[in-house]
C-alpha cells in the first residue's frame, strides 16, 4: 500500500526520469511524485502542491545535489511562460530525453515486438533557438496596457512576452510593433468573461526562405475600429509585411481561429519553400512550425518510403501538399486529402505551379476517401500518415488492416498516439525503425518517423 502524502508536506526526493511534459519523475515510499524543473540524477527537497490516489505533484524547494546536464535557461519569463519546459536542460541531453520518451511510450502500451524495435538517435539542430516560424500570442487589456502573450501552463493567466527565444525574430518584431499600435488607437479588447471587445488574438507567420510575413487579426467579430488608419501605420512601421488578414472567431472555445477570414491588404497568402517545392500558405493552413527541420522531417520520410518510379501514394492529412508534393517527383502518382477547404485549395495552387500531372487533392477524411478511391480501382502501393495529436482516427486504423499498402510511414507528433496505434498497426505491418526528429527545441515535444512495410 503507497504511502498518502499530504499537500504543503516536504521531504526529500531523488529524480530517476523526465516524464511526457518534461518534469521529473521519482518515487517517496511508493508514491510517484512529478516535480516540474527537476533533472534525472539531481536530489531535490521539493513540497507538495497536488496529491491523488495514485500520484503526487510536488514543487522544487532546493536542489540538493544538481544534474551535471542541468544549465540556466536564458529566457526571463521561462518558469511561469510554459511554453518551453526544457530550457534548464542541456540541448544534447534533450535529444537523448525525446528517444527515451518513445521507450516509455512504447513500454505503456507494448504493440507486438517492441522490445525489438529499432530507435534511431534523435537528429536534432545546430541551433535550437528562434526556429518557430508562427507565433500566436494572445492579447489582453491590462492596467499597463494592452499586452500580447502565452497563457501560463493549465490557465487562463497571461504572460506578455516581448522577446521569445524559440520564435523567429520576425515574428516577434511585428508583435511587438502591432501592440504599440493598437495601444495608441485604444483598441478594443476581447474579455472572455465578459464576452465582450473585438481583437482576440495576433498571429504572424513567416516564411523562412522567402521572408515573406503575414499578420492575422484574430476578432471576436468583424468589426474593426480605426481600420484604415491602423493598417496604414502598420505597413509603414512593416515594411516586410506583405499581406494582413482578419479572421473572424466569434465562439466561446479553445480553437484558435473560425471559419471565415477577410482580406485586409497586400496579398492573401505568403510563399514559402521545402526541399525545392514553392507553397502558398493561407491564413488558416496548417504548415510545419521549424521550416528547417521539417527538411529533415521530410527527407526521413522520404528515406522510409523508399519510392519507385511506378508507385503511388496517398497523403493522409496532407494540409496544403508539404509531404506529398516534396516526393511527387519520385511517385506515379500521390493522391492528399484534408478537411479545411482551404488547405486543399492551396494544395491544388501548389500542384499547378510546379506543373505537376500525378496529384490528385480532394476536401475530405482519410477515413471515408481511401476506402471509397480503393472501391474506384485506386489501390496506393504506399500511403503516408501524419495525423494531429490525437492520432489515426480508428475507421482509418481499420481501412489500413483491411487494404494495407505495401509501405507505411507513420509521421508522428505526439508518441503516445502513436504507441497506441502501433497496436493495431503491428498486427498487419512490420516496424523497420523509429526515427526521432527534434521539431521543437527547448519542448518536451518531438516528432517520429516510422517506417513500416506489410508483413508477408
Amino acid at each position: 500500500m503507497t504511502i498518502q502524502l499530504k499537500k504543503n508536506q516536504t521531504f526529500m526526493l531523488k529524480i530517476k526520469r523526465l516524464g511526457i511534459n518534461g518534469e521529473g519523475v521519482g518515487n517517496y515510499k511508493g508514491k510517484i511524485v512529478f516535480v516540474p524543473g527537476a533533472l534525472p540524477k539531481e536530489e531535490v527537497l521539493v513540497k507538495v502542491s497536488q496529491t491523488t490516489d495514485k500520484y503526487a505533484e510536488a514543487q522544487i524547494v532546493k536542489i540538493r545535489k544538481k544534474s551535471k546536464e542541468r544549465t540556466t535557461p536564458p529566457c526571463s519569463v521561462y518558469e511561469t511562460c510554459g511554453g518551453c519546459q526544457l530550457q534548464h536542460l542541456a540541448y544534447p541531453a534533450q535529444l537523448t530525453f525525446k528517444k527515451d520518451l518513445l521507450k516509455q511510450a512504447l513500454a505503456k502500451f507494448r504493440p507486438a515486438g517492441y522490445e525489438n524495435y529499432i530507435l534511431r538517435d534523435t537528429l536534432g539542430m545546430k541551433d535550437p533557438w528562434h526556429y518557430r516560424n508562427k507565433a500566436q500570442f494572445q492579447l489582453r487589456q491590462t492596467a499597463q496596457g494592452i499586452q500580447a502573450g502565452l497563457y501560463q501552463s493549465n490557465s487562463h493567466q497571461l504572460v506578455a512576452i516581448t522577446d521569445c527565444l524559440v520564435q523567429e525574430k520576425t515574428t516577434q518584431k511585428v508583435i511587438n510593433i502591432v501592440v504599440t499600435i493598437l495601444n495608441k488607437y485604444h483598441a478594443s479588447i476581447y474579455d472572455e468573461n465578459k464576452n465582450s471587445g473585438i481583437f482576440r488574438t495576433l498571429m504572424v507567420r513567416i516564411g523562412i526562405e522567402t521572408g515573406e510575413t503575414q499578420l492575422v487579426f484574430i476578432t471576436n467579430s468583424e468589426k474593426f475600429p480605426q481600420k484604415l488608419e491602423i493598417l496604414r501605420e502598420i505597413t509603414q512601421e512593416l515594411p516586410e509585411l506583405v499581406s494582413i488578414m482578419q479572421n473572424v472567431q466569434n465562439k466561446k472555445t479553445s480553437l484558435i481561429m473560425g471559419e471565415k477570414t477577410i482580406h485586409l491588404w497586400g496579398k492573401d497568402s505568403i510563399e514559402e519553400h521545402i526541399n525545392e517545392v514553392v507553397f502558398d500558405l493561407s491564413a488558416r493552413a496548417f504548415f510545419q512550425l521549424n521550416p528547417k527541420q521539417t527538411n529533415v522531417l521530410y527527407n526521413e520520410a522520404l528515406k522510409a518510403l523508399d519510392l519507385k518510379e511506378n508507385e503511388t501514394v496517398v497523403d493522409a492529412y496532407c494540409g496544403v501538399g508539404t509531404i506529398g508534393l516534396s516526393f511527387a517527383k519520385h511517385a506515379k502518382e500521390v493522391r492528399g486529402m484534408d478537411t479545411i477547404p482551404q488547405a486543399i485549395e492551396d494544395a491544388q495552387k501548389n500542384v499547378k505551379r510546379l506543373g505537376l500531372t500525378n496529384t490528385r487533392y480532394e476536401v475530405g477524411t482519410a477515413e471515408k476517401l481511401l476506402p471509397k478511391w480503393i472501391k474506384e480501382g485506386f489501390h496506393p502501393t504506399s500511403i503516408v500518415v501524419d495525423p494531429p495529436r490525437t492520432g489515426l482516427d480508428k475507421e482509418l486504423v481499420q481501412t489500413l488492416l483491411q487494404n494495407p499498402p505495401e509501405k507505411l510511414v507513420y509521421i508522428s507528433c505526439n508518441i503516445s498516439t502513436l504507441a497506441r496505434d502501433l497496436v493495431q498497426l503491428s498486427k498487419i505491418f512490420e516496424v523497420h525503425y523509429l526515427q526521432s526528429v527534434d521539431m521543437f527545441p527547448m519542448t518536451a515535444r518531438c516528432e517520429v518517423v516510422v517506417k513500416m512495410t506489410k508483413k508477408n
